[in-house]
């Protein structure tokens, strides 16, 4: 779950500090105080855009760091995306954000956003209005019949998803198998010169280093003939054979002098094997022109080749037999085509029945589904309310199968079902969206589920209901919730207040927890307004008191 969100310089926020629960999350506040900004560094964290004007003013950066712990399922999941875990199961995700650029890591590691996004998928999750919103889109529909139903689905997505992979390459090789026969006349031709120019080069390995190697001392071999030859003329000359005569009247006299007489023997015959060895080198050189010219085009030759056909031997050798193995399917057309339009057939048949069993699971499990939402919209004061879900069938194959299926519903007694786009408001979409995340809970994987605007066109009795939902989700997950209703607030396992002041000139958002009186204080402004009474702190205390006694 997420156990600390650190903020600095974002926005309004000069530097913000929280230690997160178990359970629900209350973040409250006054209208302005930056709320949204809270929610917006996690979202900044999680790899989503920076706005330009994101860095509070007079700033450098702006910097956001998330604390996870991670049970031993998780990490072996995350080791899966190779990110490794400490033992103490703390994962830290941090962003950078800077005018031109931001850096994002994971334990200090600099990551790619997509590599971000990946991770922090399997730990956190967050449904503002934009999702509610998502609910309006038919195919998001389908998605969260698959994850309902993700124990009998996944097994039979993961076979249609293989066979529609071969069934598009299929289809794709039989298009193209119906070229003209004049266009594989030139094809044929081609592919024969490209064939025969492979094979005729016969590049070897390690063939160019060789040559490269060979040609650099032709082209460099007048310089090697003077140096050398110049470095020959100084090992020949005397100086040590004096040195040993002048040495050798006086080794005798001093053992001293008796080692530098050895060292100068050593020095003689390392020099007489260097004079020997530069000897031997020039009287064996050659520098013939016409080896010169052979190399040079062999070179030419082997460059030719690995422009066209690849920069190593075995690139070159991958493409020779991928135009081996073309120019022999069009030089046996009739068979290939046969052989492509009889693989064809049989994994069509293949895909159709894993399609038409995907869907038979489908469409049992959207019985159910239905059945439990619509429980859900009962339980959070949709008073007369009809829920299914409607399948179609696509006119082509997808990797998911061929359904396409919608979400209807009716709310009002006597009315006919009709699509949930065309009837739902932004207020029944965020209470649609919650029934539906409760229904959810049991199966979902992520441990901490984040949201914002689920009060959205609610109050009063509907409201209560809906802070008893996201307390059944708590129960399981760890829930952090922007609210401005006290009958939400109220049901808080850790309760924090967001709060705007100015301090030395400037306008600043801090954010602090709540203990049991403080918490009391913020219910009774939620209820009061302006004026808070002891009868509304009153009232406030009685709500915490019959929360308390719900959760349980």
């Amino acid at each position: 779950m997420l156990l600390e969100l650190h903020v600095k310089n974002l926005a309004l926020i000069e530097q913000a500090d929280v230690e997160l629960g178990d359970g629900l999350n209350i973040l409250t506040g006054e209208t302005g105080a930056g709320k949204s900004i809270i929610i917006g560094s996690v979202n900044l964290a999680l790899g989503q855009k920076a706005p330009r004007d994101i860095i509070r003013s007079g700033a450098e950066y702006a910097w956001v760091e998330l604390v996870f712990g991670v049970d031993e399922e998780k990490r072996e999941k995350l080791k899966a995306l190779d990110v490794t875990v400490e033992e103490d199961g703390i994962l830290v995700i941090t962003r950078k954000i800077m005018p031109a650029r931001s850096v994002s890591k994971i334990n200090d590691e600099t990551v790619t956003v997509t590599k971000l996004r990946q991770v922090t998928s399997l730990l956190i999750d967050i449904h503002g209005q934009h999702e509610h919103q998502s609910l309006l889109h038919a195919s998001r529909h389908l998605e969260i019949l698959d994850l309902y139903a993700r124990s009998r689905t996944e097994p039979v997505k993961e076979k249609v998803g293989k066979l529609y992979r071969e069934y598009r390459s299929l289809e794709k090789a039989l298009e193209e198998a119906g070229t003209d026969e004049e266009g594989r006349r030139r094809e044929v031709d081609f592919l024969q010169f490209e064939v025969a120019e492979i094979e005729e080069a016969q590049v070897q390995p390690g063939e160019e280093e060789a040559l490269t190697e060979e040609y650099r001392k032709y082209v460099n071999g007048q310089k090697i003939l003077e140096s050398l030859s110049l470095a020959y003329q100084a090992v020949e000359t005397d100086g040590i054979s004096r040195a040993l005569q002048r040495i050798g009247e006086v080794a005798g006299l001093d053992a001293e002098i008796g080692r530098i007489q050895d060292q100068l023997y050593d020095a003689e015959s390392i020099l007489d094997d260097v004079h020997h060895a530069i000897s031997g080198y020039l009287e064996n050189v050659t520098f013939d022109e016409e080896h010169l010219r052979q190399t040079e085009e062999r070179l030419d030759r082997i460059h030719t080749i690995q422009s066209k056909y690849g920069s190593t031997v075995e690139k070159i050798q991958k493409v020779l037999e991928e135009k081996r193995a073309r120019l022999e399917q069009l030089e046996h057309f009739d068979e290939y085509r046969n052989k492509l339009e009889e693989d064809y057939k049989k994994v069509s048949g293949q895909l159709e029945r894993q399609c038409r069993q995907l869907s038979k699971i489908r469409k049992e499990a959207a019985l159910a589904l239905a059945q439990r939402i619509r429980e859900g919209l009962l339980d959070l004061n949709f008073l007369d309310v009809e829920f299914t879900m409607e399948f179609g069938r696509l006119d082509h194959y997808t990797a998911s199968g061929y359904d396409e299926a919608e979400f209807a519903i009716s709310t009002n007694p006597g009315e006919p079902v009709r699509p949930l786009g065309q009837v739902a408001s932004g207020g029944e979409l965020s209470r649609i969206m919650l029934a539906i995340k409760t229904v959810l809970a049991d199966s979902d994987e992520i441990p901490s589920l984040i949201f914002d605007e689920i009060d959205t066109g609610i109050s009063g009795r509907t409201a209560q209901k809906v802070s008893e939902k996201l307390s059944i989700i708590s129960r399981n997950h760890q829930v952090i919730c922007i609210t401005h209703l006290p009958q939400i607030a109220a049901m808080a396992d850790c309760h924090y207040e967001i709060a705007k002041s100015v301090d030395k000139g400037k306008t600043v958002t801090r954010i602090h927890a709540l203990d049991e009186e403080q918490m009391v204080e913020e219910l009774a402004r939620l209820l009061g307004g302006a004026r808070i009474t002891d009868a509304v702190r009153e009232n406030a205390r009685e709500m915490k008191k019959l929360a308390a006694r719900k959760s349980v």
